[in-house]
């Protein structure tokens, strides 16, 4: 089953570069706009434009071809789900929970045993930059 979901895949890529390349090569309905307005044709602009060639009649077959596959794929990844398994979460590793913060009287920190020893003081500070004003 999965060389034919892969080549069920391959005509939908096929399919989709030949839409993209006949709707990239038609004339449009508006290229005409504006040498149609001072000739009189602008009736036509707007209105029926007639019997479709070639290339519009294979854009509409590409499209019913790219639709139809993409149906086909989601009929055969609906009918053969086990092979793909769950979203990222459902893979993830789960995480041990942190501590709950200490509530009462273990919630308040004790006092060191003894103070550290003060530090002897810097002597001030002379040159230039002692004698920058403030």
């Amino acid at each position: 089953m999965n060389s034919l979901f892969n080549l069920v895949i391959v005509v939908q890529v096929i399919s989709a570069i030949a839409i993209i390349g006949l709707v990239l090569l038609q004339h449009g309905k508006g290229a005409d706009m504006g040498a149609a307005f001072g000739s009189g044709a602008s009736g036509s602009l707007f209105g029926a434009t007639g019997s479709s060639n070639f290339m519009s009649k294979s854009t509409g077959v590409a499209a019913a071809i790219f639709f139809s596959a993409t149906l086909a794929l989601s009929y055969i990844s609906t009918q053969h789900g086990s092979t793909v398994s769950g979203g990222v979460m459902d893979k993830a590793v789960p995480v041990a929970p942190a501590p709950a913060p200490a509530t009462g009287a273990a919630a308040i920190p004790t006092a060191p045993a003894a103070a550290p020893a003060a530090a002897p003081a810097a002597p001030a500070a002379t040159g230039p930059a002692a004698s920058i004003p403030k």
